[in-house]
């Protein structure tokens, strides 16, 4: 069965507050997911949406579509920059806990990347970017431990 996990990260300021968004469809199968931090980046919160996505997922191997608008993110696995970053152990690199996360569960799915245009009309896309901001707005917030680390 095909999947399709549609995913978008936001934040209001960047560091600020953010959230990311995640729809996954596959046959009948519909699920939301999304999640606010207190502080964070837009960039964390796009690539975490992808992370939580593909974690979300319960059987390995399967036929996987993410549907993402970061080029940050799209491109770094379609041109397969993060590899070369895991080859540097990120040296210099940010969000390297994330993209370490990422390449856990990488290679248990087949997994294509399609870039989407954002705020162009897309009704997963908007479905997941009303769900980050709405997570990023909420009062109950999480904590970006990592990211915060490294900013106090």
């Amino acid at each position: 069965m095909k999947i399709n996990i549609y995913t978008d990260g936001a934040a209001k300021g960047n560091p600020g507050p953010g959230g990311y968004g995640v729809v996954l469809m596959a046959g009948e199968h519909y699920k939301e997911i999304s999640e606010g931090f207190r502080l964070t980046t837009n960039n964390r919160m796009e690539l975490l949406a992808v992370i939580v996505g593909l974690e979300a997922l319960k059987k390995p191997n399967q036929n996987v579509t993410v549907f993402s608008d970061s080029k940050y993110v799209v491109d770094a696995v379609m041109k397969k920059w993060v590899f070369g970053w895991e080859k540097k152990n990120f040296k210099g690199k940010k969000n390297a806990d994330l993209w370490k996360r990422f390449l856990q569960i990488y290679p248990k799915q087949q997994i294509q990347f399609q870039w989407i245009k954002g705020h162009a009309g897309h009704p997963q896309n908007e479905k997941c970017d009303q769900l980050a901001v709405s997570a990023a707005e909420s009062t109950t917030l999480s904590v970006d431990k990592e990211y915060e680390a490294l900013v106090n």
